[in-house]
């Protein structure tokens, strides 16, 4: 069950030092009433945020 923690430890520390938990929260959040989402698990779901979160993060940067 080593990897499922290595996973969450993972992403959270990512989250943390990347300071974008109020947007992976609110992409969580939009997420849980889309359909296409509707049957991920929740490793799917944050692995999927995060990506969403760090694109759009991205994004801003390169434009900025």
């Amino acid at each position: 069950m080593g990897h499922y923690e290595d996973f969450w430890y993972e992403i959270t520390e990512s989250v943390e030092k990347y300071g974008i938990k109020d947007e992976f929260d609110a992409q969580l959040e939009k997420m849980r009433g889309q359909d296409k989402h509707k049957y991920k698990d929740t490793r799917d779901r944050w692995s999927y945020a995060l990506d969403k979160v760090m694109k759009n993060k991205n994004k801003k940067l390169k434009s900025a």
